[in-house]
């Protein structure tokens, strides 16, 4: 900075701090300009709220919206000229029913209503894109355009004239000790930068019919929207009310429970390794017991430990006389009562798993002396259920 500019800056702050400090006053300007200059900050305020509310309008959410700012920064960058967008609440809402409709599947009344709202919830996505961008263009990037340039050119111009009135001010206090050209040249200075400032603020206040048409094309863009929501909500609804109908029209599906299947815990263990024993009803060879009759034979399953004498038929045996008892290979008779010392030796059996060959033994020799015991009336009952 040359002397001269930096005599000037002295005289600026030292007629500044005479106004501000000492009460010492200035140059005033005519009520006109100062009415004008309100208006014009009043302006200034006006679009920058309203621009920052209309980002706000179109995108609410502010963390997706930094986001948004960073990944277009990131994008220009790198020099990719498609930018991501804003991801629309609608959208969202969207992707969500038409994720879980998927899921609950084409039989279910809700999953297909899911889908349905879905897809008209990402068709509302797409024309909610379409008004921000329109807005953008129409009403956003000229508010913007305004405070960047004329907004900015008009305080450049303001405060520049403030600068020349300070200087003006300082040399007029001086008069007499500083050259009267010098004078006159901060004079016309300043009534110059006065001129520009006010020619601009006024060509700003006269030219507000294009805010108006830019707030208009803010209303026709919403105006748009609007009318496409509500065709795509008026067709959702009917599509729904549709649905509805149809359900409501077929008949209801009753319930039929399956028939349980039997639940078997299985065969608990002993802790000797044998079953559970279960006590059996008895029959004895005094019944009503006919050679004619079938024999009864046991189930294939596996035998209880038994609390009394029992064996086991090694084969069929069909009786001959009456009183005998009639059974066949692998059945379990419980012994209750020893009729003869030679068949049933060794006989005194009280767990028939660990006895059990004894048991065979034992009813193999009885069977081979069945001859000599023949018409021997021995009372047997055989295990039923098992």
């Amino acid at each position: 900075m040359s002397v001269a500019g930096l005599k000037k800056q002295f005289y600026k702050a030292s007629q500044l701090v005479s106004e501000k400090v000492g009460g010492a006053e200035g140059t005033k300007l005519d009520d006109d300009f100062k009415e004008m200059e309100k208006k014009v900050d009043v302006t200034s305020k006006a679009v920058a709220e309203v621009l920052a509310r209309t980002i706000e309008y179109l995108q609410p959410n502010p963390a997706s919206r930094a986001k948004l700012t960073m990944l277009n920064t990131v994008s220009k960058i790198r020099g990719q000229v498609k930018n991501p967008g804003y991801p629309q609440s609608e959208g969202l809402l969207g992707e969500c029913m038409i994720r879980h409709g998927k899921e609950l599947g084409g039989e279910s009344n809700f999953g297909d209503a899911l889908l349905d709202a879905g897809e008209s919830m990402k068709c509302l996505a797409e024309v909610k894109d379409s008004l921000d961008i329109e807005v953008k263009q129409n009403f956003i990037d000229p508010l913007q355009n305004l405070c960047d340039k004329d907004l900015k050119e008009i305080q450049h111009h303001l405060k520049k004239l403030e600068g020349r009135r300070l200087d003006f001010d300082y040399k007029k206090k001086r008069q007499g000790k500083i050259p009267d050209e010098e004078l006159r040249q901060a004079l016309e200075k300043f009534e110059e930068s006065k001129e520009v400032a006010e020619t601009s603020m006024h060509n700003l206040l006269e030219t507000d019919i294009e805010q108006v048409s830019q707030l208009s094309a803010l209303v026709d863009a919403q105006l748009d929207y609007h009318r496409q929501a509500v065709q795509i909500l008026d067709e959702l609804a009917n599509k729904l009310k549709r649905r509805m109908r149809e359900a409501s029209s077929r008949p209801k599906r009753e319930y039929k429970p399956k028939a349980r299947e039997p639940f078997d815990l299985g065969e608990p263990e002993q802790p000797n390794g044998g079953f559970p024993c279960t006590p059996a009803p008895a029959i004895t060879a005094s019944s009503s017991f006919r050679s004619s009759d079938k024999p009864i034979r046991t189930p294939s399953r596996s035998m209880p430990p038994l609390d009394q004498p029992s064996c086991k038929a090694l084969y069929d045996f069909e009786p001959e006389n009456d009183g005998e008892l009639g059974f066949h290979e692998g059945d379990i008779i419980t012994l209750t009562n020893q009729i003869d010392e030679n068949c049933l030796n060794k006989t005194s059996v009280q767990n028939c798993v660990s006895v059990q060959s004894r048991v065979e033994d034992v009813f193999r020799k009885c069977l081979s002396s069945r001859k000599s015991t023949r018409g021997a009336s021995f009372k047997c009952r055989p295990l039923w259920g098992l």
